[in-house]
């Protein structure tokens, strides 16, 4: 969260945990945790490019002039090895379950002792597994109940919390509260300002 007492404008560039390296020449794990201006990652040329980017007359070309630093980063040599293969196939099978697939068969999937795994995992990603599969399935519960406030259907928290691998709603509650700092109902609120929900269909527990 970024407190600001005006008003404030900028581009921001999600990265995928895998990707980090591909654009920054370093593994996500690196960066978790912390907060650092742009040079102290990209160096010289990312001191440039935030000076062209607030000198830039308008939006389009401050994409453009991002898209073609991205691009510039992605044909550089590559400044070392990529992730390990053990843990982009971990990633992938936590993918793919959406975040039910627990450690120790991941760890057994791959061929290392869960702790080596959750080592490994956490220097590429800045995550351990259970962790990721935990923002995981948030991420699932997130997109899903914006989907249904997008075309005005009542989001059911206790179908979305089975859909989404959750104990029950209680459990999805708890983790709206955990992640999010608040519960769905404020969350829909607050993301989707112009959609109401129907009376009754948000039940917090």
């Amino acid at each position: 969260m970024i407190a600001h007492p005006g008003r404030q404008s900028g581009i921001q560039v999600g990265l995928h945990p895998l990707g980090a390296r591909a654009l920054l020449g370093l593994p996500a794990g690196e960066l978790a945790s912390i907060d650092l201006p742009a040079d102290a990652v990209l160096g010289r040329q990312g001191a440039e490019l935030g000076e062209r980017l607030r000198a830039a007359q308008g939006w389009p070309e401050r994409f453009a002039l991002l898209d073609a630093y991205l691009l510039r980063c992605l044909s550089r040599e590559p400044g070392g090895s990529g992730p390990s293969p053990e843990v982009v196939r971990a990633w992938q099978l936590l993918a793919r379950t959406r975040g039910a697939a627990p450690v120790a068969l991941l760890a057994d999937d791959v061929g290392w002792s869960a702790r080596h795994l959750t080592a490994r995992f956490r220097q590429e990603t800045g995550l351990a597994p259970k962790t990721a599969a935990r923002v995981i399935r948030f991420d699932r519960a997130c997109r899903l109940l914006g989907d249904r406030a997008r075309t005005s259907r009542p989001p059911l928290l206790a179908d979305l919390a089975v859909r989404c691998g959750y104990f029950d709603q209680a459990h999805l509650a708890r983790e709206f509260r955990s992640l999010a700092g608040c519960p769905p109902s404020q969350w829909l609120a607050e993301e989707f300002r112009n959609v109401q929900a129907a009376g009754g269909a948000i039940e917090e527990r």
